[in-house]
């Protein structure tokens, strides 16, 4: 899944300085699902507070889990993501994204989250093949 890059935008990259506004929006248009998702967690966070909000549900078909990979696994994707939003990502399997602020008083149980242990506590035969 490749993002769906105009002219533009494919024009700034080329003479070297792109606007991170106009790559956010890129990726807001080219994955939708990955975009509603990391936005319904970031305002869920918002709304109900805690140390960070999470997504359990699969997504409804390969496209969508592709959106989210590509968006989780891109590092400039994912960096501009954490910029927009304020937030931190992380992701643990095929669907599972959370959203932590960037307060540092949340930094230990994003580690849990993130851990060796926490990875392999969230493993299912169900999501052997995601």
């Amino acid at each position: 899944m490749s993002l769906d890059v105009s002219p533009a935008l494919l024009e700034q990259a080329e003479r070297g300085e792109v606007d991170e506004a106009d790559f956010v929006d890129c990726v807001r248009t080219s994955l939708p699902y990955a975009w509603e998702m990391i936005s319904s967690l970031v305002d869920r966070l918002k709304v109900e507070g805690g140390q960070f909000a999470d997504n359990r549900t699969p997504p409804p078909d390969e496209q969508a889990r592709g959106q989210l990979l590509r968006a989780l696994a891109s590092d400039a994707i994912r960096g501009a993501l954490q910029r927009h939003f304020g937030v931190r990502l992380a992701f643990q399997n095929c669907h599972r994204v959370a959203v932590f602020p960037t307060d540092p008083s949340v930094d230990e149980r994003l580690a849990r989250f993130t851990s060796i242990r926490g990875q392999l506590l969230n493993q299912s035969p169900e999501l052997r093949d995601c």
